[in-house]
């Protein structure tokens, strides 16, 4: 047996050693047992030369220790827990990213910004629609590299070089990981802040963090002596200690947004600690919490797999997350030059290794140590990662191989919001079950695809071949004659949690047509994403059901698409047959994000989850003569109109003190809808804190400050077309004040917090 296969077969029995058999019982292994022994045979097969590591939870430091030899050649030297290693790669979350999520913050920039916006000069070979959002997530397009070559003549050239690339896709739609997109990114943000890249690094991220070890090039921090760093490969005849190994950030000076940064262990845990504690470290903000949120949630990239905005999550680069840690909830990235970091917000869990594996070893490879500490670690947490991650209705029913549709001739319900965990669509899945007659297709506002934003015509379904009959066109709910043989509706769509948001009116509809032709109905449930707790905003008046409002419920119901069809079928006495396939590991203070599911578009205009949080409150205003961002890249985000001025109304919006958000002043054209090529004035509405933010006191602060100051410009009488309560409605008119306004908002939601106790799975 090979000496490699043998010696990694004994670590793991020793990994998994509890009680030893030598007729007594011993001392379980411990963490640092454990770790010692994988370092140890990493060291040995020639993987690493040594390494530090540091595992904290729960906010303590469970170890944290070094291994092995910092240098072998020229000659050999301990490592030591202190030493400062070239991220490589690491520098493109830690500072990159992180500037860039600070310019969101502050309002200078949007993802969803074009690059171009920035760096005209860009716009050369079909570059011109490549977007912020796609160079975090590395989807731009763009090549890896470009030759070392392009940046042998300085910074300018270097620069041009880039500028005259051709994607080799397009944008949007490969997963390319790309140290070109990240170097756009450092230079957009020297350009929006006028400052050296190194220096709003300091700024913003290392000073604020006490990181007093980590800076760009080694003459940038002047305080370190050279043997602190770990030398990872020799260049000419010396080694590189202190100086970056990146040869394209050697050609930018030493400075770039996809690496050049140095850091040790503890400094890397500050850094952690603060994205752990939802942007603060030492009570000092570096970020807001809705803005670590943003950085944080999960992403699809094309081909397979997930990102967020700077971190990995599951690619062909996440062997720090191991086997345990959860997919869409737990995040790290690697560095070329052996670093690695591992974050577990759920566990409250940072794995970091670091190692100089291009150090004279023509086999170094930190990627089996990196997979092996980070299975090692969780067994010894006392808060494991989580494992049982939300399963949707469809999931579950996949899981129990479609038992309740076995001989079934099935209808479904259904748009692109409707996948498994795995990305696969209900329809496809369903359409290939064994033993699953699917037939028909049913389609609610935006179509089956959820790109359309007016009336929605029949379709065929291009994959499947099936008929796709419109629930929003001529017919608002399926007739008898498209039930005509069928045994089971499924109903399989992504609600946002809003009373006027029509996706719920369409499941009432559904309930009512199957018990007017004895078919039998299956929700498959999914997540609120507003969470399952809060419950805000007027009753809907009696009498003004509608499809905007098909029941009397709250703004904000706090239910499951599978709680509202039970609500609806009993106390509205319907009597359809009505089964909810709840969702597994599903817990009502949990908000989308914190579901590890991708988020998915549910509508053209629903786009983030801020604008779902805000929706509630902000989305009252559409049907009035003030745009909410319609036709532009951030709707219900941004609101505004000609005749108001952006500055006053900011003014007077943050006298209002709404919880949690901002309102910053901007001038902004929508491409369609209200105002469509008109140049507006409003505010970018901006969530610091999603658990404080009251969407209907933004939405409220909006309506009341309109009417202070633009009493006969803003027209109040269309305010009550979704709102739908009238005593509300009449206190806004009469100048009633948004404290006055949110206390009529809560009057008789006890009445129906009682209902909805009934129905509630969770």
């Amino acid at each position: 047996m090979p000496y490699r296969m043998l010696a990694t077969l004994m670590i793991g029995l020793l990994c998994e050693l509890v009680w030893l058999p030598q007729g007594r019982a011993q001392p379980p292994v411990t963490l640092s047992q454990e770790i010692e022994a994988a370092v140890k045979h990493a060291i040995a097969a020639k993987q690493v030369p040594g390494a530090v590591v540091l595992v904290y939870h729960q906010g303590k430091i469970l170890l944290h220790a070094a291994y092995g030899q910092r240098a072998l050649l020229p000659q050999p030297e301990a490592m030591t827990t202190d030493t400062v290693f070239d991220m490589a790669s690491i520098t493109k979350p830690v500072a990159t990213a992180t500037c860039i999520m600070k310019l969101v913050e502050q309002g200078k920039l949007k993802v969803t910004d074009k690059v171009v916006q920035y760096l005209p000069e860009f716009a050369k070979n079909g570059k011109d629609d490549i977007t912020i959002e796609q160079l975090l997530l590395h989807t731009s397009g763009l090549i890896a590299d470009n030759p070392e070559e392009d940046y042998e003549h300085g910074m300018a050239h270097a620069y041009a070089k880039l500028d005259a690339l051709k994607p080799i896709a397009t944008p949007g739609t490969r997963f390319i990981y790309s140290d070109l997109g990240y170097i756009l990114m450092g230079r957009i943000i020297e350009k929006l802040t006028g400052q050296a890249l190194e220096n709003i690094v300091d700024q913003w991220v290392l000073q604020p963090l006490g990181m007093k070890d980590t800076g760009y090039r080694r003459s940038g921090r002047g305080t370190l002596p050279l043997l602190r760093y770990a030398p990872t490969d020799i260049r000419g005849n010396d080694y590189l200690r202190g100086q970056v190994h990146d040869p394209r950030a050697q050609g930018l000076a030493g400075v770039a947004g996809h690496a050049g940064l140095f850091s040790c262990s503890e400094d890397l845990l500050h850094y952690a600690q603060m994205l752990l504690h939802h942007g603060t470290y030492d009570g000092r903000i570096i970020l807001q919490p809705a803005t670590v949120r943003l950085m944080t949630a999960p992403h699809y990239v094309p081909g397979g797999g997930m990102r967020t905005y700077g971190w990995d999550m599951d690619t062909s680069y996440s062997a720090p997350r191991g086997d345990r840690f959860p997919i869409g909830l737990s995040f790290g990235h690697t560095g070329f030059t052996g670093t690695s970091i591992w974050m577990d917000p759920t566990s409250q869990t940072v794995v970091i290794l670091l190692t100089s594996h291009l150090h004279v070893l023509e086999k170094g490879s930190a990627i089996p140590l990196r997979r092996q500490i980070a299975n090692i670690v969780p067994r010894h947490l006392t808060v494991p990662p989580a494992h049982n991650l939300v399963r949707t209705g469809i999931d579950v029913l996949r899981r129990e191989s479609f038992k309740l549709l076995e001989g079934k001739t099935v209808a479904l319900v259904t748009n692109h919001t409707g996948t498994a965990r795995d990305g696969l669509s209900t329809i496809d899945i369903l359409h290939q079950a064994p033993k699953v007659k699917l037939v028909a297709l049913f389609s609610p506002e935006h179509g089956i695809r959820g790109t359309v934003d007016e009336k929605v015509p029949d379709v065929k379904d291009h994959r499947s071949g099936l008929p796709v009959y419109s629930l929003y066109g001529e017919h608002r709910k399926p007739s008898k004659k498209q039930l005509q043989g069928v045994d089971v509706i499924v109903f399989d769509i992504q609600d946002i949690g809003c009373r006027f948001y029509t996706y719920i009116s369409t499941l009432g509809l559904v309930l009512e047509a199957a018990a007017e032709n004895q078919v039998k109905v299956i929700v498959l449930d999914r997540p609120n994403p507003l969470g399952g707790i809060k419950v805000e905003g007027p009753q809907l008046d009696a009498g003004k059901e509608s499809f905007v409002g098909w029941h009397r419920l709250p703004i904000r119901h706090g239910m499951t698409v599978g709680e509202l069809a039970m609500l609806f079928n009993q106390e509205r006495k319907i009597g359809a047959d009505l089964t909810v396939i709840k969702m597994k590991d599903w817990s009502r203070e949990q908000e989308y994000d914190k579901t590890g599911l991708i988020w998915i578009n549910p509508s053209p205009n629903m786009r983030t989850m801020q604008a779902a949080l805000l929706y509630p409150g902000v989305g009252l205003l559409e049907t009035t003569n003030i745009s909410v961002g319609r036709g532009t890249d951030r709707p219900f985000e941004t609101v505004g109109a000609p005749w108001v001025d952006a500055s006053l109304w900011a003014q007077q919006l943050s006298l209002e003190k709404c919880p949690g958000v901002r309102f910053v002043p901007l001038h902004f054209k929508p491409a369609s809808s209200i105002f469509a090529d008109q140049r507006c004035q409003g505010v970018s509405i901006v969530i610091d804190d999603w658990n404080q933010m009251d969407p209907l006191c933004v939405g409220y602060s909006l309506a009341v400050t309109l009417r202070r100051c633009y009493p006969t410009a803003w027209q109040t009488q269309k305010f009550n077309t979704l709102l739908q309560h009238e005593e509300t409605w009449r206190a806004l008119v009469q100048g009633a004040s948004v404290e006055e306004m949110l206390a009529i908002s809560k009057k008789n939601l006890e009445t129906f917090l009682e209902v909805r106790k009934k129905y509630l799975l969770y």
